[in-house]
């Protein structure tokens, strides 16, 4: 069972159809009991960085103890972005803190948001990316990660720079781009993540 957190800033349905897809059950909640009981937690997220961590000031302590647990987790494009310490797009708001870093608008000369087919680079063994090297995935963004620790970083697309695609540390993983709307290789992706611990 997939459980997805309800903060008020993800695209559901789509995260959801993308589990439904592979056939994996999966539950959408903001039950903050029902979210400590999961094996595996999604965060997608669509929006701003600073409402997006307003919203999720109530699921801060269960996230951690989560990720503490080293039970699977994986951030969704915005779902990446708040796991990093601060965002440039809402100076002063504190994010989870999870992946040390921070994000930065794209830099100039490019099309902003980077929206649409990228291809992935993966740059170190990742249980999530595993037989997607060099697939095409979507993106909708206009800031990017910037780890502290280079080390974190899973998989990379050129958009002017070297974008953070893909993140991973133990059992916590995100991704810029949107897997769910990334046909067969970004259900595979899912697919991946399902499978961690089984």
């Amino acid at each position: 069972m997939i459980t997805i957190i309800d903060y008020k800033s993800g695209n559901l349905k789509s995260i959801s159809n993308g589990f439904k897809k592979i056939g994996e059950d999966f539950q959408i909640t903001d039950d903050v009991e029902v979210i400590a009981d999961a094996k595996h937690l999604v965060l997608p997220g669509v929006g701003a960085f600073g409402s997006a961590m307003e919203n999720l000031e109530a699921f801060r302590d269960v996230i951690e103890e989560h990720v503490n647990d080293d039970k699977p987790f994986l951030g969704v494009c915005l779902g990446q972005q708040v796991l990093m310490s601060e965002s440039e797009e809402s100076p002063g708001v504190k994010g989870l803190d999870l992946f040390k870093g921070h994000c930065e608008y794209l830099p100039e000369g490019v099309k902003i948001p980077h929206m649409g087919w990228n291809k992935l680079d993966v740059v170190k063994k990742c249980p999530i990316l595993e037989d997607v090297d060099k697939q095409y995935f979507y993106f909708v963004h206009s800031y990017h990660v910037i780890p502290d620790d280079c080390e974190i970083i899973a998989g990379t697309c050129d958009y002017g720079v070297d974008v953070a695609a893909a993140l991973s540390r133990n059992n916590l993983f995100s991704t810029q781009f949107h897997p769910e709307k990334s046909g067969k290789a970004g259900l595979k992706i899912l697919k991946n993540f399902v499978n961690i611990g089984e």
